[in-house]
């Protein structure tokens, strides 16, 4: 992300995104203070904003300029979380793009605008710094009292032991042993320490004829 932002000139075109969860909700709020606010265009999502795919916000984001400013009436109908609002915004700075929200009074096309970003940006590290601290330290405990990370093991014990018998006999492909023990041929190799990506493909063993 930047340091600064190149906002030098805005002369370009409001466009304004409205989103509202299900279609029993009215948007007509949202798009009235968007017009009111000067917006020639107005996008309307229905959609839950936990969804990654948001066609309205797609197609404004294709016709958007330099130069042009993105308004929505409030933070939340733009970002799923901080984090998500914090790449919005620094994808709409890369672009020469500003935006604005009319319900926090926030504008980045504005100094002071700037400034709630980059402390926006801020605690939004501090967030993910303390998520990972916390991660560590329970893995560390977890360590001190003989658990390890990770998923827990797809075979028992005397399955281990039969898998590494199969194996040992050349009787059955890896696969075959994997179906056998209801897992995957993946998990087989890894059982056995060895990478399904560099291990040679086996065929069984064929019996001498009598």
């Amino acid at each position: 992300m930047r340091d600064e932002f190149r906002y030098s000139q805005f002369m370009g075109h409001l466009l304004g995104y409205a989103r509202v969860s299900t279609s029993d909700q009215d948007a007509a709020l949202q798009v009235d203070a968007l017009k009111a606010a000067g917006c020639y265009r107005v996008f309307v999502d229905v959609i839950s904003g936990s969804l990654a795919a948001r066609p309205e916000l797609d197609k404004l984001l294709d016709q958007i300029r330099p130069g042009d400013t993105l308004v929505v009436w409030r933070l939340d109908r733009l970002g799923r979380s901080i984090r998500h609002l914090i790449d919005q915004l620094a994808t709409l700075a890369e672009r020469e793009v500003g935006f604005r929200s009319l319900q926090e009074t926030i504008d980045t096309t504005s100094s002071g605008g700037r400034l709630v970003f980059h402390v926006f940006a801020a605690l939004a590290e501090f967030e993910r710094d303390l998520i990972k601290e916390r991660t560590n330290a329970g893995l560390t405990a977890a360590r001190a009292r003989g658990r390890t990370g990770g998923r827990p093991p797809q075979l028992t014990a005397n399955q281990v032991k039969t898998a590494k018998r199969m194996y040992a006999e050349q009787e059955m492909t890896v696969a075959a042993i994997g179906e056998v023990l209801g897992v995957s041929r993946t998990t087989i190799y890894r059982t056995l320490n060895r990478d399904p990506n560099t291990a040679k493909r086996r065929k069984p063993r064929v019996a001498p004829a009598t």
